[in-house]
């Protein structure tokens, strides 16, 4: 029997999405895929503060405190506490403190804590999304305020506050890769995001809906999501429907941006339109969408699996820039490059032919193959095509 899913919101509202159809943007006409309806129901809980890809300049500039601590206890006109000092600020807090006509500044901000703490937090919060998909999966409910206010702070915190390499080694997938990769996809999303410029309120949107874009695993048979060998060709297409039911899940919850449903849907397409489930080209693909690519492959990628080892990262850069592993949008792919091995310079890397240097300058053409110093001498490694990164050493 086919299992309803449904969302968590607190609109004080019961509806029915009612049957839809996911038209091929392309081609209009030439691909439906039948959406089933999802019940949207009540909960007692506040509000879900709306991540609109349009809200207000000042919900837009309040949201840039979303997984920062307070520094110090904020207290109510009339002397009643809202939130303690060293409380983690999620959505719903930024919309308490606005009920009350508080306006958050530096001052009242703690200052970062120490790396390791923050990644512990992260960490937890893998925890967190495991049994989040485990109830998903088990009562067709998503509990988008446990999200958004428990886990997205986390993201903010880490991505804001973190050194890059620390951050993507603590996100490699050690066990439990299912939960572990949307947690990694959503904080990797979350700091291309920032790299890309993009204004608060559509980095929002963009977190939530990559830490959700493999939720509609949840309706894919555990047989197959957890199969140790490689997916017969029958399983492989079942398992692309994930897609599909992602958006199903997604598009109809109050308070979600149609934006992230669409990450849900469209996360496996490719500019030249090989991808899936629709096949649909660049034009049609949402820019939150590619950025979400990106980190998805990446990760993936960069994580052991029980069919093959990761792979090092400036290898899988290769290979993404190099078009290898499906054509990416070219800007967003050069910025996410180009800022990750910015971060090599000054590193000791081992070479394929044994020899050890450092990283001093990063070719702006290619950044992939960059420029070593080993001793006295310099390596362009632009110009030596048989000779590339091993091993980062120091």
């Amino acid at each position: 029997m086919r299992r309803h899913f449904s969302c968590q919101s607190a609109t004080g509202c019961k509806r029915s999405a009612g049957n839809r159809l996911v038209r091929n943007l392309s081609a209009p006409g030439a691909i439906l895929v039948a959406i089933h309806p999802i019940p949207c129901f009540t909960t007692n809980r506040r509000a879900v503060p709306s991540m609109n890809p349009e809200p207000s300049s000042r919900e837009a500039s309040a949201l840039k405190w979303v997984g920062k601590r307070l520094g110090r206890d904020l207290f109510k006109p009339n002397g009643v506490l809202i939130l303690n000092a060293s409380h983690r600020l999620s959505p719903d807090d930024l919309s308490r403190l606005a009920e009350h006509g508080i306006v958050l500044s530096e001052q009242d901000i703690e200052k970062p804590k120490h790396e390791s703490e923050i990644l512990r937090a992260l960490e937890q919060s893998v925890s967190q999304m495991e049994d989040i998909f485990k109830n998903i999966r088990l009562k067709g409910q998503i509990p988008l305020l446990e999200i958004r206010n428990e886990v997205l702070p986390a993201i903010y915190e880490s991505t804001e506050n973190v050194r890059v390499f620390p951050l993507l080694l603590s996100l490699q997938a050690k066990d439990e890769y299912t939960y572990r990769h949307n947690v990694a996809v959503g904080a990797i999303s979350s700091m291309l995001g920032r790299w890309l410029g993009l204004p608060e309120n559509e980095l929002a949107v963009l977190t939530v809906g990559a830490l959700l874009h493999d939720v509609g695993k949840m309706r894919v048979p555990e047989s197959i999501l957890n199969k140790k060998g490689k997916l017969t060709d029958e399983e492989y297409d079942i398992m692309k429907k994930h897609t599909i039911y992602g958006y199903e899940m997604l598009q109809s919850c109050v308070g979600l941006s149609r934006r992230s449903a669409l990450i849900a849907l469209q996360h496996h397409e490719r500019d030249d339109g090989t991808g899936y489930p629709l096949r649909i080209a660049s034009d049609k693909i949402d820019y939150l969408s590619k950025i979400v690519s990106v980190a998805d492959v990446f990760h993936a990628l960069s994580s052991n699996r029980v069919y093959r080892a990761a792979s090092p990262f400036y290898e899988i850069l290769h290979r993404m820039y190099t078009g290898t592993l499906g054509p990416f949008d070219r800007a967003i792919l050069r910025t996410f490059t180009r800022r990750l091995m910015n971060a090599l310079v000054g590193s000791e890397v081992e070479l394929t032919d044994g020899r050890v240097g450092k990283v001093v300058l990063i070719n702006p053409v290619d950044p992939t193959r960059p420029l070593i110093q080993i001793g006295r001498q310099f390596l362009d490694l632009s110009r030596e095509p048989g000779i590339r990164m091993e091993q980062i050493v120091g």
